[in-house]
Formats: C-alpha cells, structure tokens, sequence
C-alpha cells in the first residue's frame, strides 16, 4: 500500500500544506535505488516540528549518502487524526505518502517528556504496535534520540532501540547497516539485526539489558541480558563540528512556523554549569564552528532559503569566542538586503550593547535575558554565576541604546528557595522597570516575567532534589502574580500540573510505561500545547496503574541511589554531579572551565574528546579533585 494521501483528503483539513511534502529544498530520493529508508519524526505538529535544527541536519545528513533515504512525518492536527481514523488510513510520510510501515527504520525524537503520548498515538495511528515485544519481522524498527534518551526508561517498552548523542554520522550507520543486512537477506530476525544495533557505538537496546527493584520500589541494577552487550552504553560525540555535515539547502515550509527563520549553529554544548540544567550536561564538550565556515554557511543559507533572519543558534551564543566578529560581519554583509541577525537569550554577564545593536540592526525587538532567581544567593546555589548589578548594568544599557522591551525568564521552586526569593523576583523587575521609565523619559517600557517551575532531570546536580508539591507551586505562582500588577509590568506562568508531569517521567523508569499508554488511551496526545494537556487523563492513568507520581516528583534521592539511567554514559562523573550538589547547598560557585581550570567533570576524558574553541587556548590543567 502507497501514496495514501489524495487531494480529497487534503481538501477536508485546515492547513493541507501540512502535509503536502513538495516545499522548496525537499528532497524526493527514488524509492528503489535506496533500499535503506527511514521516517524521521518529530511527535508534535508540523509548524513546531519544521523549526527542528536538528531534523533538518539530520533530514541532509542521510539523503545525501547513496543507498538510503529519510523522509519526514509529524504529529497530525486533530482534523486530520480524525479524518485518518474515519476512512482507515494509515499516517504517512510527506515526501512519497507512503505509510510509515513502508519503512525500515521509524525514529522519533524525544524532545520533551510531554510529547511521549503523541509517539504512541502516531504509532496507533501507522499501525505500529506499540509495545517493542509485541512487534514481528513486518514491523519497522522503532528508534529514539534527542534529549530524551538522557533517562528513556519510561518510554524504553515502546522502542526497539535509542541512539545516544550527536546523529549526523551515527544515523548513517546504522542505515547503512540496515541496507547490509536487508542484501543478505537477514532483516527478519529482529533479535539479531537488533544486536547488530546494540555493537555500534552509542545505541542502547533496553530489550537486552533487565531491571530489578529493590523493596522500597527504588531501582536495584540495570544489566544485560545477553553476551556482547555493554554495561553502559556511552554516547556519539561529534569532536569537529567544522568536518560535520551542515544542512545550508534546508526545507522552506509553504506556510508559517514557530521559527520562520535561517537557524546557523555556531557551537555546540555549554560548560557554565548551572546544576539545574540538563542540556549543558549531556551536550557536553564544547565545541566550536570557525569563523569562515559559518560565513560560508551563512551565504549559502540566504541564497538557498530566502529567510529575512539569521538566528546564531547554540546554548549560550553569546559564549561563542568570536560571536561579537561574527554579528558584524554579518548584519553588515546582509543589511542591504533587509536581512536580520537575532540572538537566543542572552546571559546578562556576557551582555554587550554593543553585539546587540550589531545584531538587531535591521529590526529591533525585546532583549531577553534569564536571571533565573530573585535573589543573590539563589543564583549562587544555582551556579548562575550573574549579579545583580550585571543584571541592571545589561538593562540599563539596553534601555539607553533604545530598547523599550525587556523579557526576564526565572524558575519558581529551585532548591532551597525561600519567599525572600520570589519577591525578589517582582522587585528586580520593578527596579529594571523605573530604570527604564528614567533612562527613556517620554517612552513607555515594558518589562515581562515569565517563570516556569523548577523539575529535577538526570545528570545534573539537582538530580537528587524533589519537586515542590503541585499546590506549593501554585501558590508561589500566585504570590509572585499578586507583586507582579502594574502599568508596564507583565507577568506569565507554566501550568505547574504539566511541570509535575514533566517531573515524574524525567526522571521515572520503565514502571512508567504502564501511565504513559493508560493516559494516551484516555485522550493524552499534543501535549506542549495549553488547549490539549488534560490532567485527568494523568490522574486516572496512575489510579489505573497503582502507581505514586509523588514517588518519581517528590521524593529526596539518596546519595548512593541507583538511577534508571546509571547504565547509560553521557560523560559526565556522578561524583561531579554530587560534588556540584554539596557545594550549591554550601552556595558555593563552580567557575567555566573554559575560563580557568578544569573542573573535573568527567566528560573529556571519558569520551575521549577535548574542547574545541576558536578563540584561543585554554588552561586544561585538569582539577585539584576528580
């Protein structure tokens, strides 16, 4: 069965061109010259989706080796779930229309614990069963990555195997080895072609490895099943992104997505070491592009697409060691032709007029930056590393050089955080507030707050703390809504239910699989987006399954506690992240290595990889204690 998608079909749906597959940089590879295929998914809609950097590195990175070929499918609008179930079509790709049971190989990326319901109901949707087990030599291999696969124990029963770490040569080969063994005629023992999987480096088979638990419902040990298969599975890092492939003939959607724009990645991973986030964990090291690769990339992007905006995309741009050369340059070269140059958020400390005026040339809109906590010694514990006087130095200049819009982004909940924290938060936003109204007298600022709520993720040092409850959360949302009112002030807040959701599967294992699907069987699906979250379907998912959310969001971790992703290696030392955790209890500071020493965290050694920076040398004396 093929080409399920008719112009009837289309003609019933808002926004058909969704699913239409024939933008402009599309890639159609015949079928039969490439007997390794795959269907990339991201579980969401297409316009989220579409602004995936790493789907469009990907999506080039296999099209253009010979003998394989990655299509794209995405999560279905309602309109178009309900026509499939109706009429009895599978869900399809989008460059041939085909259904996804066409194919090898079925990856999703795991993004956000929110979307884990929307990969079972695409699944339904292709006719994919969805538990692993229960799927035969017909049935495509059903594979995972992104920084999901950072704990995936909680989705491990749906997926016949995660790829850890940077894709863009990993993904290749195991294609290619999909192509070796369909040749040799051995694609139909699934327990072999998957231990063919499990020997290349970074992908994890959870069907090889077995969990036991202890009488307390904590985890006892995680370990394989099998000969040949590692006890720890370690991630792909990429060491030279300027060998690596980068996609600059990328897809241009017919219609509007989230980020309608040119997205060039300057580096990758972050060594700041806030101990909240997970990202500056696992993508670790630093790496970093050359100044005239990415002038390259750039003019081939602006030619090849036709977006009016180039947007420096990394975790920290502003740390790029280049990054004010590279703004120049560019909203120079490009200015004539109406084409902007935008940031992400800034970090206050690395602040410069100077580079945001360099950037926003063309169109100025707000400054965002994420101070994070109300209040120095939060920060402090945090390892923010910001002061507050950085903070009103950055928005003072910002307000002088003409910026009239300031966005500030906090998390509510944080380890040891107290009121005097909170309000905090509404009186540095009332001080930035009158600064700007004294600075730009005649001008009307504006100064927002958005807060999310604070969930604890594997690998990083407040992996061991709990969740504040759902109602202490809500009540802090509430408080910080009461000091937030005003003319100019703007205040925005995360359900916190989803937050307690998200807590709950971030750091869960693979008990967790059982409310996963109870909740996409009483209606969870799209997820990310306000109007379809419905808590119910939650709450009675773990009635059904007997299972304590409270255990997986609220409960203190031991020190010496077994974590369901003990057995996976993203090169950070757990001893690091302990150390990291004592000294954010004793507000001590970890300073960037690579602005001084190294700090021990495991990760270059373990990987076998080293910073790589462009701007100069920097000290590798390795840590005083590692």
């Amino acid at each position: 069965m093929s080409h399920v998608v008719t112009d009837e079909l289309l003609k019933q749906v808002s926004k058909p061109a969704r699913y239409l597959g024939t933008e402009w940089n599309a890639i159609h590879k015949d079928w039969d010259d490439n007997p390794a295929r795959m269907v990339f998914i991201y579980p969401d809609l297409y316009e989220v989706g579409m602004s995936h950097l790493g789907l469009a590195i990907l999506y080039g990175a296999v099209n253009e080796q010979q003998g394989m070929l990655l299509e794209r499918a995405f999560a279905p609008a309602p309109d178009m779930e309900d026509l499939l179930r109706e009429q009895g079509l599978p869900l399809f790709s989008l460059e041939s229309h085909r259904p996804l049971t066409d194919f090898d190989m079925v990856g999703f990326t795991l993004q956000y614990e929110m979307s884990y319901t929307t990969i079972l109901n695409i699944l339904d949707l292709a006719g994919i069963p969805l538990l692993a087990a229960a799927r035969g030599p017909g049935h495509p291999l059903v594979i995972g990555g992104g920084p999901g696969v950072a704990n995936p124990e909680p989705v491990a029963p749906f997926f016949d195997c995660f790829l850890l770490g940077d894709g863009e040569e990993a993904l290749p080969e195991v294609l290619a080895l999909i192509g070796q063994l369909k040749k040799e005629g051995r694609l139909n023992d699934r327990r072999e072609v998957l231990a063919r999987i499990a020997a290349l480096p970074g992908f994890y088979v959870p069907s090889f490895y077995n969990v036991t638990y202890n009488s307390d419902g904590t985890v006892a040990a995680v370990v394989p099943d099998r000969e040949g298969i590692p006890a720890r599975v370690t991630k792909r890092v990429l060491p030279d992104l300027d060998a690596a492939y980068f996609p600059t003939r990328p897809i241009v959607p017919f219609l509007e997505i989230i980020h309608d724009r040119i997205m060039l990645e300057v580096m990758r991973g972050c060594t700041h070491g806030c101990r909240f986030c997970q990202a500056g964990a696992i993508y670790r090291p630093v790496r970093e592009r050359d100044l005239a690769v990415l002038l390259a990339q750039a003019e081939e992007l602006v030619r090849e697409t036709g977006h009016e905006e180039i947007s420096l995309t990394s975790l920290s741009t502003a740390d790029y060691s280049r990054v004010e050369e590279l703004a120049r340059i560019l909203a120079t070269a490009y200015e004539d032709r109406g084409v902007s140059v935008s940031l992400p958020s800034l970090r206050v400390d690395a602040f410069s007029v100077r580079l945001a005026e360099a950037v926003q040339r063309v169109r100025k809109s707000s400054l965002t930056f994420a101070p994070e906590a109300g209040s120095q010694r939060l920060r402090d514990v945090i390892n923010k590393g910001v002061t507050e006087d950085d903070v009103l130095t950055a928005t003072a200049e910002a307000f002088q050089a003409g910026w009239q819009a300031v966005k500030l982004y906090f998390m509510l909940g944080l380890p040891t955080e107290r009121e005097e924290d909170l309000l905090g938060i509404a009186d540095l936003a009332r001080r930035i507030l009158y600064q700007g109204r004294q600075l730009a007298p005649g001008k009307k600022p504006t100064v927002t707050v958005s807060v999310s709520s604070f969930v604890p993720k594997a690998w990083t040092a407040f992996q061991w703390e709990p969740q504040d409850t759902l109602e202490v959360l809500q009540e802090k949302q509430q408080l910080l809504r009461f000091h937030l009112k005003g003319p100019g002030l703007r205040f925005s807040w995360h359900d916190a239910r989803v937050s307690f959701i998200e807590a709950v599967l971030a750091r869960g294992d693979r008990r967790l699989a059982a409310a996963v699907m109870a909740a996409w069987r009483r209606g969870a699906r799209l997820e990310g987006w306000s109007e379809y979250f419905r808590y119910d379907c939650w709450e009675k998912a773990f009635q059904e399954t007997g299972l304590d959310p409270s255990f997986y969001a609220h409960r203190q971790r031991r020190e010496g506690e077994v974590f369901p992703w003990d057995h996976l290696n993203f090169g950070i030392a757990k001893g690091f992240l302990l150390r990291e955790r004592r000294r954010a209890r004793a507000g001590e500071l970890t300073a960037d290595c690579r602005a001084g020493r190294c700090t021990g965290c495991g990760v270059c050694p373990d990987l076998g990889v080293d910073l790589r920076l462009k701007g100069g040398p920097v000290d590798r004396a390795p840590a005083a204690e590692v």
